[in-house]
């Protein structure tokens, strides 16, 4: 099911908005406010587990289309969202080992997009993004996918670490990039993979570097620090590929 992505200002509109079912990816309050509806707001934004930024009146009237804001400015997503459930089924549908992409602190949208474009060309099943401090599915991010979020799920989870954990009790292991790990292709993608990325400028989270299985790293001669994040999973992605497709012929299947 589709959303346009919009804006909505306005503590009813808010409050309407929640309950009507949109999926609202960031929410803006105006700092001290706590009457009944901006409370209500509150309430319906935890209830669904969505991020509140509490922001002075100045912010709030910079990001305001309206000029009416009334405290409270929401950003409902271009896209609903999918389930972690609905990309493992995909590729149990498929009759293929699971490939799956998990973003941290993946923030811009033309980044997100692109992933989600290679994604679809490497035949992953999914992507996985954080619900906090992770761009969701934006207008921008829909037009950097260049038609591939029709075709891609992306499941959006309150805990990546946890869902990693989950993921791999089902037989997935877990690759991080990182530009200290082992060289990618001397490494085992073939089987049920995930393959985390984070940003060129944080990169993966400690606690969920951690609890990957083994770290990669694409090998490079150049003179700057990294690769931009959407172009390191496009090189990985299809490694991945590459390393499936020797598999399938090795084992004398049609490739």
């Amino acid at each position: 099911m589709r959303y346009e992505e919009s804006v909505i200002e306005g503590r009813n509109e808010v409050i309407e908005a929640f309950r009507s079912g949109k999926t609202i990816d960031r929410l803006f309050i105006l700092d001290g406010a706590a009457d009944g509806p901006i409370q209500t707001v509150k309430r319906e934004a935890r209830k669904q587990g969505v991020r509140i930024d509490f922001v002075d009146r100045k912010r709030l009237d910079e990001i305001s289309v309206t000029g009416k804001h009334q405290g409270v400015i929401a950003y409902a997503a271009a896209y609903k969202y999918s389930e972690v459930s609905d990309i493992l089924k995909r590729a149990e549908e498929r009759q293929e080992d699971p490939f799956i992409f998990i973003l941290d602190n993946i923030v811009d949208p033309h980044n997100l997009g692109a992933i989600i474009r290679s994604a679809n060309m490497a035949g992953a099943h999914g992507v996985i993004i954080p619900k906090n401090r992770a761009v969701g599915l934006t207008a921008s991010v829909v037009k950097a996918s260049a038609g591939a979020i029709n075709y891609t799920p992306v499941a959006r989870v309150t805990n990546l670490k946890n869902t990693i954990e989950e993921l791999k009790s089902k037989g997935l292991w877990f690759a991080c990039a990182d530009m200290d790990g082992e060289c990618l292709f001397e490494q085992d993608l073939t089987g049920p993979i995930g393959i985390v990325i984070g940003s060129e400028g944080e990169g993966v989270g400690r606690l969920i570097k951690e609890n990957c299985d083994y770290r990669i790293a694409i090998p490079t001669s150049g003179d700057i620090d990294s690769l931009n994040a959407s172009v390191a999973a496009g090189v990985i992605a299809f490694e991945v590929v590459r390393q499936r497709m020797l598999k399938a012929k090795r084992n004398g299947h049609s490739v």
